[in-house]
């Protein structure tokens, strides 16, 4: 996420009138220092929820985390060992089992002090030692960018949450206590520990349904990046609640009595958005303070899935309902488990009135997430294999994980995670009902990979609720959408990437854009090798491949195979490998450099049929080809294949001039061949010179004898060479020689032509 911020004169602009808000940081009260829990505290709170808590367990880690730390001390001048006590009591929030609290305790042990994991395992076992190990920081990797060095902690810390999920939870505690505590952090770390907190940690534990963590996380990181918007919001936020105390209190009272005379009994209280959920909503709609409807929302808590409807009706048949706001997260959960029916309503005083309707489990969800399960419970097995059964936000977390074994590199990773965190959802269906979770603006691309990448792969075409539409078109909750496949197409085409939302999506299409690429090195190298070795006379078999690997500094045949396509290896060394006693021997015709170009020309009235010539089929060949940049060439064209390392095969007519440009390199020389099928027409690129008399309309003739042929005209450049003449230069496409000087005769035989010819690169 890139935050973004809006200049303070926008901000009093678009709040109206506010106090004039500080230039300088917000200065903030200093504290009264806490009284550092003791071990009978941390042992009452834990008892409050767990009664048969390891009291033995708990004091054992307190003390040794205690002695561990000694004197060392926080930024702030705290004893170190007051930051593990607070992260342990942040947990005893979320009512966590025994073992997250003893991890929280000695979660900076092994990074900080002498602690070794095989001692932490000897005293508390290896549970509680693969919990500390999976939150040890990456001290000593050495990265190219910051970056790199936050996408590979993030990629060690999920990794670890894909053994035991409680290591997200202590991570995240460990983040919220250094945000409350950052005022005491220089400056620079400052901003980019809040940076960071606001582009991973807040998104995490929304997507992990921690709602309450993620507000708090998002309003400290907030305060700290823009000190003066969060000033000014607050400042509008007080104001606005003194206001509306009272009104606040009155819909409370008429939604509990509404509901308690239809006898339904219910919780209901109202929240007020945080200062940061605000600010952003002002952001992307451009929108003043004064035009939010929704700053205060109420909850009306049930006691069961029957009674939230029963109250949705009487909410509905008290007050009149705001269109277009009404959504049943119920029926359909969110990712991330959140379970509530949302609508809108204009209540008391013509106050729009947001609620959100739930059960008791609902909201303990909605608010503490994957920690409102139970873990301490008897019978629930282990957290991971609980939150597989139980939970969709830990099956979310477990595709993310997924994710890294198709990332090239720690910033791939890093944005494919940031695009998962930050989109909300859309819910689509198969054609068997099957229901689909995407982030908001995904294409039928990422439903058809999020189905299975060989569906995503061999995608040609969609129905999108029962009629045809392109694989780019946006999809809309409840769509229905059916993906067409085609075994032809055995990769995605690369533009794919730049259409695609989700991470999995991009991921899959440049692994299989680049398994294509490799594919057709390796073709191209396993041709380009055989050829020589027929040449040579001499056998040519993998097996015997095999054994000269490793003077080849090569694992496999297909390294080296793609390794010659590529231009890296030359097919002679290969030759060289199997066979120490062979000795290359240049083809007559690139004995002489210099004449090498002339040569070819003067053997072009009748082009050889070389049995070693390597076939070429067109640009959509399983060759890696493309054609000489400045004219291309055409079948019927007498052809030569230049290898450029890197880039495969570049076709040249053998009248190029541009040809002179390899005689000093004749082993980049290959013999090529057309080898196109009349059953499937190509075209071919071609470039053409027109002088052409200037005046009106003489262009449009041009191209009209081009379309009337059956050309096509990829782009055209003029330049002006007298007053009475120009010269145009225009690259089209034809289908082979015989097309193209169809095409040159017609245009001669026009007035405005004053002359034609073929450019050749």
């Amino acid at each position: 996420m890139v935050y973004r911020r809006r200049g303070l004169t926008q901000m009093m602009a678009a709040t109206e009138s506010v106090a004039v808000a500080p230039t300088a940081p917000v200065a903030r009260p200093a504290k009264p220092r806490a009284r550092m829990m003791r071990q009978y505290d941390l042992v009452e709170r834990v008892r409050s929820y767990n009664p048969n808590t390891n009291e033995d367990l708990l004091n054992r880690a307190y003390v040794y985390a205690m002695k561990a730390h000694g004197s060392q001390t926080r930024a702030s001048g705290d004893p170190y060992f007051s930051h593990p006590l607070e992260v342990a009591a942040i947990l005893t929030d979320l009512k966590l089992d025994d073992a997250t609290i003893v991890a929280a305790l000695l979660h900076d042990t092994i990074e900080d002090t002498e602690a070794t994991r095989a001692e932490i395992d000897q005293i508390f076992g290896p549970e509680i030692g693969a919990l500390v190990e999976g939150l040890t920081k990456l001290k000593r990797l050495e990265l190219v960018s910051r970056e790199a060095k936050q996408a590979e902690n993030l990629r060690k810390l999920l990794l670890a949450i894909a053994d035991d999920v409680r290591v997200l939870l202590v991570k995240l505690a460990d983040r919220l206590h250094n945000m409350r505590t950052l005022d005491f952090v220089p400056t620079e770390s400052r901003r980019r520990i809040a940076e960071e907190t606001l582009d991973i940690y807040a998104p995490l534990a929304g997507r992990m349904g921690m709602q309450e963590m993620r507000e708090e996380l998002e309003d400290l990181s907030f305060r700290t990046l823009d000190p003066e918007a969060y000033a000014v919001v607050m400042q509008r936020l007080d104001a606005l609640a003194e206001r509306n105390r009272n009104l606040i209190g009155e819909i409370e009272d008429q939604l509990s009595n509404n509901l308690r005379h239809r006898g339904l009994g219910a919780r209901v209280y109202g929240r007020r958005k945080k200062p940061f959920s605000i600010w952003t909503k002002m952001e992307r709609k451009s929108i003043g303070f004064e035009q939010l409807s929704d700053i205060f929302g109420f909850r009306v808590v049930v006691n069961d899935i029957e009674s939230c409807y029963r109250a949705l009706g009487i909410v509905h048949t008290t007050w009149p309902v705001v269109p277009g706001r009404f959504k049943d997260y119920i029926s359909t959960p969110k990712q991330n488990d959140y379970r509530s029916i949302h609508t809108t309503v204009i209540g008391p005083g013509n106050q729009r009135v947001e609620l959100q309707i739930r059960t008791e489990a609902m909201d303990q969800i909605a608010e503490r997430g994957i920690a409102a399960h139970a873990f301490y419970k008897e019978g629930a097995g282990s957290p991971t294999e609980f939150l597989k059964r139980e939970s969709n936000a830990f099956a979310w977390l477990r595709h993310t994980i997924g994710i890294l074994s198709e990332s090239a590199n720690p910033e791939e990773f890093l944005e494919h995670t940031k695009l998962e965190l930050f989109h909300d959802q859309v819910f689509c269906f198969t054609p068997k009902g099957k229901l689909i979770a995407l982030p908001r603006h995904a294409n039928v691309i990422d439903f058809a990979y999020a189905v299975h990448t060989d569906v995503g792969n061999s995608a040609v075409g969609c129905k999108i609720n029962g009629k045809f539409a392109p694989l780019s078109s946006e999809l809309q909750n409840g769509d229905e959408v059916e993906v067409l496949t085609s075994e032809a197409q055995a990769a995605p085409p690369s533009a794919w990437e730049t259409l695609a939302v989700t991470g999995k999506a991009r991921a899959a299409i440049r692994r299989a854009t680049r398994t294509a690429v490799r594919d057709q090195y390796v073709g191209l190298g396993r041709r380009i090798v055989e050829r020589l070795f027929e040449r040579a006379k001499i056998e040519y078999a993998d097996d015997k491949l095999k054994g000269a690997l490793p003077r080849l500094a090569r694992t496999s045949i297909e390294d080296v195979m793609a390794a010659v396509g590529r231009g890296e290896i030359k097919a002679s060394h290969v030759a060289r490998a199997m066979y120490p006693d062979y000795k290359e021997e240049r083809v007559a015709r690139y004995g002489v450099k210099k004449g090498l170009t002339a040569k070819l020309k003067e053997k072009s009235s009748e082009p050889p049929r070389s049995p070693v010539a390597i076939p070429i089929g067109g640009i959509n060949s399983d060759l890696p080809v493309k054609f000489a940049p400045n004219g291309g060439a055409v079948p019927g064209d007498r052809i030569v294949g230049i290898v450029t390392p890197g880039e495969g095969i570049t076709i040249y007519p053998i009248q190029a001039p541009a040809l002179k440009d390899f005689e000093e390199e004749p082993e980049r020389w290959l013999d090529v061949r057309w080898d196109i099928e009349d059953s499937v027409p190509q075209r071919f690129p071609a470039r053409i010179r027109v002088e052409n008399v200037n005046e009106p309309g003489a262009l449009a003739q041009i191209a009209t004898v081009i379309a009337e042929h059956d050309g096509n005209i990829d782009n055209i450049s003029m330049q002006r060479r007298s007053p009475d003449f120009t010269e145009t230069t225009i690259d089209l496409e034809v289908y082979d020689l015989k097309h193209l000087s169809a095409i040159l005769n017609q245009l001669r035989a026009k007035a405005v032509v004053a002359r034609v010819e073929r450019v050749n690169g």
